[in-house]
């Protein structure tokens, strides 16, 4: 059934345009304090980014949970996967995050969360929509919920991302620059990684609300390369806005991606022999990931692209490993969800383990050049069904002669086309894509 709120990662748009707006959140409070409490009485947390429009979404979502019924647990500025985690150890019966990932500040939006840590399943979401079609009331004053806040929820936290590593573990000698977005991770992270004795230098952890992602985080790296050769550092580490996505910079300043530190994670619990079944990558992923992976017969396949399809994979295969090349890293054996500390955990103890640095971990994967693009067209039109567009595609397709690919997808939160090729040539890959981005461009005025 076609859900008429819910995306691809939840509720997202601009602050103030239909939904992202204070009357839609209180609505959509009360239809979730409903939907979760047909069983009773329950308790749903919030948490936030760091956005300035958090503070007004989260009064709003609260307003509307109480009328419902529904007792509030807020959390404050918390990473995505914190409050995935802290739903399951409150036993609540839902979590609610105000974030729009790596969006600029003037976006928002609304990820809930299953009691148990996971995404929501198909039937409480379209419960939630039809109860938003339907009039807002409210309970006795009785029975209203009441609202407290977990004062301790950092420091909880902090404690299980240091729980998925050895007790053992000592980062000391290790040098770290972190650029936490001026999001979510801005307390926690620079306290895990310092706990576990590692040197740690901090860039991007001053939020004023508009400051998110702004020209720093997993979405603009420049600073943190250039902090990481300027500080001689080992290695940094970017998180996003909500840390539920990690990039790495090396030694030398170079990026790591997402495809890139998946297969660090995934060889070094093959060595182990802690690697339950494959590893789960989207179509964006790197071609070179699929004949890495390949080399040490480790099984791979490819999901839609969003990290709640990488997670149905998993279930699905009864696997713990997936991941997207923007860094959004689940590891199963850990947590529920993607959480940007913990994967990053992961790489450390896998260069620790191996004796190597980041730059040379990452030599076990060859990428193939691969160019993405994002074209942006008129929100009604679907540039995917327009002829001209997928007539080019099709005669790229045939040009690189299998050795190599072409992928036109939409953005899950955006009016964006993204245009990616992927081959063994990079000056026919830049020209293709050029070529295709070129036309979407023309048609989708």
């Amino acid at each position: 059934m076609a859900r008429k709120y819910f995306g691809t990662d939840g509720i997202r748009g601009r602050v103030g345009e239909f939904p992202i707006t204070p009357d839609f959140m209180l609505k959509l409070g009360w239809a979730a304090g409903m939907a979760f409490r047909k069983q009773g009485k329950c308790r749903i947390l919030i948490g936030k980014d760091t956005r300035i429009s958090g503070y007004m979404f989260e009064s709003a979502l609260e307003a509307g949970l109480s009328a419902a019924g529904a007792d509030v647990l807020l959390l404050g500025p918390m990473p995505t996967p914190a409050i995935a985690y802290l739903t399951r150890t409150f036993h609540a019966e839902a979590g609610i995050v105000i974030s729009a990932s790596h969006n600029p500040h003037h976006d928002n939006g609304i990820k809930f969360f299953s009691g148990q840590g996971t995404k929501l399943p198909d039937e409480i979401e379209l419960m939630i929509e039809e109860l938003l079609d339907t009039p807002m009331t409210v309970v006795e004053s009785g029975r209203l919920g009441k609202v407290s806040r977990i004062n301790d929820a950092a420091g909880r936290y902090i404690e299980f991302c240091k729980s998925s590593v050895p007790t053992s573990t000592d980062f000391a000698g290790l040098k770290i620059v972190l650029d936490c977005a001026n999001g979510a991770a801005y307390k926690v992270a620079p306290s895990v990684f310092r706990e576990l004795g590692a040197e740690v230098s901090v860039l991007s952890a001053q939020p004023d609300g508009l400051n998110i992602n702004a020209d720093c985080g997993s979405t603009h790296v420049e600073a943190l390369q250039a902090a990481v050769v300027a500080q001689q550092a080992d290695l940094g580490i970017a998180f996003d806005g909500d840390a539920d996505r990690v990039l790495m910079v090396d030694h030398s300043g170079a990026l790591v991606d997402g495809d890139e530190l998946l297969f660090i994670i995934a060889r070094d619990l093959q060595e182990r022999g802690k690697l339950q079944g494959g590893v789960v990558g989207t179509l964006m992923s790197n071609l070179g990931l699929e004949l890495a992976l390949a080399d040490l017969d480790i099984p791979f396949v490819r999901a839609k692209v969003g990290d709640r399809y990488v997670v149905a994979e998993l279930l699905a295969r009864n696997w713990q490993m997936g991941g997207e090349n923007s860094g959004h890293l689940v590891c199963f054996q850990h947590t529920t969800t993607g959480d940007a500390i913990i994967a990053a955990l992961q790489v450390l103890l896998a260069l620790r383990r191996r004796g190597q640095s980041l730059a040379e971990a990452r030599q076990g994967l060859r990428k193939c050049p691969q160019v993405l693009i994002n074209v942006r067209f008129a929100g009604a039109l679907d540039p995917l069904e327009h002829p001209a567009v997928r007539d080019a595609s099709a005669r790229v397709t045939e040009q690189m002669a299998g050795r190599g690919r072409v992928l036109l997808r939409k953005s899950g939160t955006e009016p964006l086309l993204r245009v990616m090729v992927e081959g063994d040539d990079e000056a026919k890959v830049r020209g293709y894509a050029d070529e295709l981005a070129k036309i979407v461009a023309e048609v989708c005025v």
